[in-house]
């Protein structure tokens, strides 16, 4: 007894309010629901009756966000069809979150629009029987229908499509073909129908012609995809959607571009194509100068029937460049001072999770268990890659904005190659290779900043090594020439064949990242060396087998050499 006298007092306390406002319809409403989803008050037809004329008082998106806090909830049945006969926002909350009995979801479904059971055909957590129940509508959720006799300004029916195109939602598609949308005819139109046809074509031209034209689509950064045998796109989420669907994006388009892989693929396209395996980062390039248009990185992992295990088509997804695409951006743009000032606002918290961790690690706070120690230097090594890549954003920012401060001095050349090497040891020993530096150097002296010629250095070395293979030796040695010193690195092998204009453009690989090893991948890496190093008033130069960089000597120390070569002669 006390248990329903409770119920009956929360329920007029929430009817009782003043419904009048527009505030007050809303709290009404989500008092009501949540009560009703909670048990508190019976789902019964006076109560939903309620509900329903609130719910012409309450904006979509407060009822959306309603339907949303029942996410992995049961609610009563009776209120999961409330939300579910709204609109389709509302609807689609509803069905993608709460968990039902299979028989309510059974008696459910009949009564949903072909968009809310395309909602539920994108949640892999319901019972077998239910998806049956949902495979029951196929034909009819992809059908036209047709309302003789009906309002000819009005839609003759509600097309349903597939899950992939009902909602821009991010889930995988299900590995089939599309049915293809079956028409019913209608009745034959009069002469008088075809004359009032005409003229509403002619009406609508000249109110097209007169609208102002639309907007370009907004440029696109990734997309999935996925193809049938033959590597043509049968399904995409991208935008438009006619630039991908039908084109042979694995037959023509990724085998023409080719694969970075130097990193971590022994195989290229096409023999993976050809063995139905994955790859990864693949380049494809796509025509023209829409949303779509230019050069895409794809990975994609093939599909298989799971009730005969044969091959029905790939699945992946296409980005375009990361983080050095959008530096140069808001470079492009005038905005290097909004980057710089964006850089500061990160190194500071980064050096702080870096300071802390190791305070940790080194127990100068007290005694830490050997797990948190090993964790603690674990995000050291992390946070100390993410600085460095913040300084080499705010180098690039300081170089586009043209705002590098440098200072020239005498700057000795062995002493910095050394530190460079010892700088760069423990990355080769990580990677299992061998960092040497041959002989050489000694008596020659740079003209150069000295902090941002060490960062040259260090970067473009960090980045090679970290592209070494097992058992690998990278050295480094030096040459002279007229007004110049000459520092060489040997490319790795992964690189090595590899020409520059794809050097470049290699991005980093969550699959090969190493501590030490650029976040912004090879490509950015090399081409702020080389930036770098043009600021510093030298070149750098990629060869087949080398990267070189030379830099300005100085003229006092070259002449104290040449004077010490002369005396001793």
């Amino acid at each position: 007894m006390g248990q329903c006298v409770r119920f009956d007092d929360s329920l007029k306390t929430v009817l009782a309010a003043d419904a009048s406002t527009a505030f007050g319809a809303q709290a009404m409403f989500r008092q009501l629901a949540d009560l009703i989803a909670r048990g508190r008050v019976a789902a019964d037809a006076e109560t939903l009756a309620r509900l329903r004329q609130l719910r012409d008082q309450v904006p979509a998106s407060v009822r959306a966000s309603v339907a949303r806090s029942f996410a992995l909830a049961q609610p009563p049945k009776d209120l999961v069809a409330v939300f579910a006969e709204d609109e389709a926002s509302v609807a689609s909350a509803v069905l993608r979150g709460v968990r039902l009995p299979a028989g309510d979801w059974i008696t459910l479904i009949p009564a949903l629009r072909p968009s809310g059971r395309a909602a539920l055909r994108r949640r892999e957590d319901l019972d077998h029987d239910v998806v049956r129940a949902l495979e029951s509508f196929g034909s009819t959720d992809f059908a036209l229908a047709y309302v003789p006799g009906g309002d000819e300004d009005e839609a003759a029916g509600e097309i349903a499509t597939s899950p992939e195109a009902d909602s821009a939602d991010t889930s995988h598609p299900a590995p089939e073909p599309e049915p293809a949308i079956a028409a019913r005819p209608g009745p034959v139109a009069t002469g008088f129908d075809i004359a009032d046809l005409v003229d509403r074509i002619a009406s609508y031209q000249e109110q097209r012609a007169a609208a102002p034209m639309a907007s370009p689509l907004p440029e696109v950064d990734r997309f999935r995809f996925q193809t049938d045998v033959s590597g043509t796109v049968r399904w995409t989420d991208a935008a438009p959607r006619g630039a991908l669907i039908g084109a042979d994006l694995i037959g023509a388009g990724l085998l023409a571009g080719g694969t970075t892989g130097p990193l971590k693929h022994a195989m290229d396209v096409r023999d993976a194509v050809a063995q139905r395996v994955s790859f990864n980062d693949a380049w494809l390039t796509l025509d023209g100068a829409g949303p779509l248009g230019g050069t895409w990185q794809v990975s994609a992992v093939p599909l298989f029937d799971p009730a005969t295990g044969s091959f029905i088509g790939y699945q992946g997804a296409a980005r375009r460049s990361r983080l050095d695409r959008i530096a140069a951006e808001v470079a492009e743009k005038g905005n290097a001072e909004g980057l710089r000032r964006l850089v500061h606002e990160l190194r500071t918290p980064t050096n702080a999770i870096a300071g802390f961790s190791e305070l940790i690690e080194t127990q100068l706070l007290g005694p830490v268990a050997p797990p948190y120690r090993e964790r603690a230097g674990a995000i050291r090594l992390l946070a100390a890659d993410l600085v460095a890549t913040i300084e080499d954003l705010d180098m690039a920012a300081r170089i586009e904005g043209r705002a590098l401060s440098l200072r020239p001095e005498k700057v000795p050349l062995r002493p910095l190659l050394e530190r460079v090497t010892a700088d760069s040891r423990p990355l080769a020993a990580t990677r299992g290779c061998t960092l040497e530096l041959t002989p050489g150097g000694g008596g020659v002296a740079l003209r150069c900043d000295e902090r941002a010629a060490e960062r040259l250095l260090v970067r473009l070395v960090a980045t090679l090594v970290s592209s070494a293979q097992q058992e690998e030796a990278i050295c480094l040695s030096t040459s002279g020439a007229e007004g110049e010193a000459i520092v060489s690195v040997t490319r790795p092998r992964a690189l090595a064949d590899m020409p520059e204009e794809e050097l470049l453009r290699v991005e980093a690989s969550s699959d090969d990242q190493v501590p030490g090893a650029p976040l912004l991948g090879t490509g950015f890496a090399l081409r702020l060396a080389r930036n770098l190093a043009t600021q510093l008033g030298g070149r750098l130069t990629i060869a087949a087998d080398r990267i070189t960089v030379a830099l300005p000597v100085d003229d006092d120390a070259a002449r104290a050499g040449e004077a010490g070569q002369a005396v001793s002669t």
